[in-house]
């Protein structure tokens, strides 16, 4: 109440001002300097006027709904522009074209003649296509190898999260590109059958496609405080994280194993990833699945399993695919019939109706079954048409009308230290190995 006393004040002061000013035929330009100098508006209207007039008003309105409107185009551009860096110019173009902000504004025509450009000069590959394969990463070196007897699992089966990073940047400086294992193949259904044929992928000119998998995201093998993740997560702002233990003995969530490494690099590059894709996540069930237990021994088993389906839901979200490895994580292909047929029952049972449906197999340790037998036939019959086995050397892909069947190279330590040449044509190992390896 005391303000507005105030300003009814300084308002009645201006009129007697006005009208001494008037009387003494002082200009009205002059007459409203005064006035404005003397209620606190000076320079705030047109021509100091004392209030804002209709005129006034109106432009001023003009002038912020002009200003929204080029708000709201340059939000449709910059919508369209983080469509396009995925390669996603089709949705970018039909963005554009349905974005109301943008009717008759000349950016709209150059911003699709500019991903028409683009989308046509993507192309079909048709070299060898490599797939990565990683395990959980050791974040802090000095707590993981430290020579007690989980040194050698984490030291060996490992590797660092600086040599993951040094992997991802090197891979993304030689020009490969993230794709969907699914994009190397046709499906064809007719009925409940389903047919397959060789795909050559589509990428953008200069790009060269790669496949990138997990290899039994469990954690059964890893221990808490020993520098190493132990669970996946869902962190505050509903993203994939990853639970860790800092030498403090403090408990964080955050990028701390390949999955939220992988996605935080992809925040910088996102031309690292083409329209989307992330890579497979093969889980088995007998140690968990993402550091939860999930069968019927485990402590809060009911929660765990709803955990791992909420952690499942957001990976899909993100990009990410499943694979199966069979529920006891055993070599298949030493298996006789019924036991592979009891193997991949029980995952279906326990680990797929969390995940979801499958259709990918990676085989532990690579042991394949023979393809010509029985065990071939249960495995596209239980639904497994990408089946990805193991080869150091090379790369290996093929495809017939009932299953696509690639090789991965699994990038351990061991490897990396000891048969650097595997993958030499892709990485130069001693620019990426971390020194807190030695």
């Amino acid at each position: 109440m005391r303000k507005r006393k105030d300003r009814k004040k300084e308002i009645l002061a201006a009129a007697a001002l006005a009208a001494m000013l008037l009387s003494s035929g002082c200009s009205r330009s002059v007459l409203n300097y005064q006035i404005a100098e003397c209620i606190g508006t000076l320079n705030q209207y047109e021509n100091n006027e004392p209030v804002e007039t209709p005129k006034m008003k109106a432009e001023r309105e003009l002038k912020e709904s002009e200003s929204e409107r080029e708000v709201q185009r340059q939000k449709a551009l910059d919508e369209a522009a983080a469509l396009a860096l995925e390669y996603r110019y089709d949705e970018a173009i039909a963005y554009l074209q349905n974005s109301d902000a943008l009717a008759d504004d000349e950016r709209l025509d150059e911003a699709v003649a500019q991903y028409e450009e683009a989308k046509s000069q993507i192309y079909r590959y048709e070299g060898d296509i490599p797939h990565f394969c990683f395990t959980n990463l050791v974040v802090d070196p000095s707590r993981a190898f430290d020579g007690d007897n989980y040194d050698s699992t984490y030291r060996n089966n490992m590797i660092t999260l600086t040599e993951f990073q040094n992997i991802l940047q090197t891979l993304y400086d030689n020009n490969y590109i993230l794709i969907d294992l699914h994009d190397l193949a046709n499906e064809t259904a007719d009925g409940k059958n389903i047919t397959m044929t060789q795909n050559n992928p589509e990428v953008p000119k200069g790009k060269k496609p790669m496949v990138l998998s997990i290899d039994n995201l469990s954690y059964a093998s890893v221990r808490n405080g020993d520098g190493v993740a132990t669970a996946l997560a869902i962190d505050e702002n509903g993203m994939v994280a990853a639970k860790y233990t800092d030498e403090n003995g403090h408990d964080l969530v955050g990028a701390y194993d390949v999955v939220p490494v992988l996605e935080s690099f992809l925040e910088e590059h996102p031309d690292f990833s083409y329209q989307g894709a992330r890579g497979v996540i093969s889980v088995a069930g007998v140690g968990g699945i993402f550091g939860y237990g999930v069968d019927e021994s485990a402590d809060n088993y009911e929660a765990n399993r709803k955990t791992v389906q909420e952690i499942a839901a957001a990976l899909k979200v993100e990009g990410w695919t499943f694979a199966s490895t069979g529920y006891n994580y055993q070599y298949l292909g030493t298996l006789s019939y019924n036991q592979l047929d009891s193997e991949l029952s029980k995952w279906q049972e326990m680990s797929g109706a969390l995940l979801g449906d499958c259709d990918t197999l990676l085989y532990p340790y690579g042991s394949e079954v023979d393809y010509t037998t029985e065990k071939g036939t249960l495995l596209w019959v239980d639904g497994f048409r990408y089946l990805i086995g193991l080869w150091a050397e090379g790369d290996h892909l093929e495809v017939n009308d009932q299953y696509l069947r690639q090789t991965r190279k699994n990038i351990t330590g061991m490897l990396l230290t000891t048969s650097p040449d595997c993958v030499s044509s892709y990485i130069n190992v001693s620019d990426i190995l971390d020194p807190a390896r030695n």
